[in-house]
């Protein structure tokens, strides 16, 4: 083989690379970092201690809110629980959410639907909006209730993936050093 023909196929092979290659400019969101930025709620950690990290912090409650971050529980499937911000209050039972990292990996969701399937009414057993399925999941999740943040989101706050900024590579930096020293996000 000839110098020309080897690299023609080195070539071909490294743009084959570059074209499956993550650009750097994309963001992988986990759900507690997505709604802190978005629903102003000051909180960190994994998303299965909000609830408790909010007492005494913010209001919490069993009425959805615009604004307000909805604390899912930890289950076996979902280990650090969940959070996500509602975007429009339907009726009392039927709210549509803001969240990342649920129907798939590291992507945001804007206006999905959730419903409170609770005996009692109280958004204790919620069904969330599940993207490869196109409907509700078939799976009722336990939820803790609320966190309100003290303002509604202004318009626009509730931004696709599309609009979201992605991080400095100081703020990548800083999350790579939380992480390496097991400090939660």
């Amino acid at each position: 083989m000839n110098f020309k023909a080897l690299a023609a196929r080195f070539a071909l092979v490294v743009s084959c690379g570059l074209l499956t290659a993550t650009p750097a400019a994309a963001q992988f969101w986990q759900c507690a970092p997505y709604a802190r930025a978005i629903s102003g709620i000051d909180i960190r950690g994994n998303a299965n201690t909000w609830w408790g990290q909010a007492a005494g912090r913010y209001e919490r409650g069993h009425a959805p809110k615009e604004g307000a971050v909805l604390a899912f529980e930890a289950t076996r499937r979902m280990r650090v629980g969940h959070v996500a911000t509602v975007s429009k209050v339907v009726s009392e039972r039927e709210v549509l959410l803001t969240h990342a990292n649920w129907s798939r990996p590291g992507r945001i969701e804007t206006d999905v639907r959730a419903i409170d399937v609770s005996a009692a009414g109280d958004w204790s057993l919620v069904r969330v909006w599940y993207g490869p399925q196109g409907s509700l999941g078939t799976s009722a999740y336990p939820a803790n209730g609320f966190i309100y943040s003290g303002r509604a989101p202004k318009a626009g706050t509730l931004a696709p993936v599309e609009m979201v900024k992605a991080p400095s590579e100081t703020q990548l930096a800083n999350l790579d050093a939380q992480a390496a020293s097991g400090a939660a996000l």
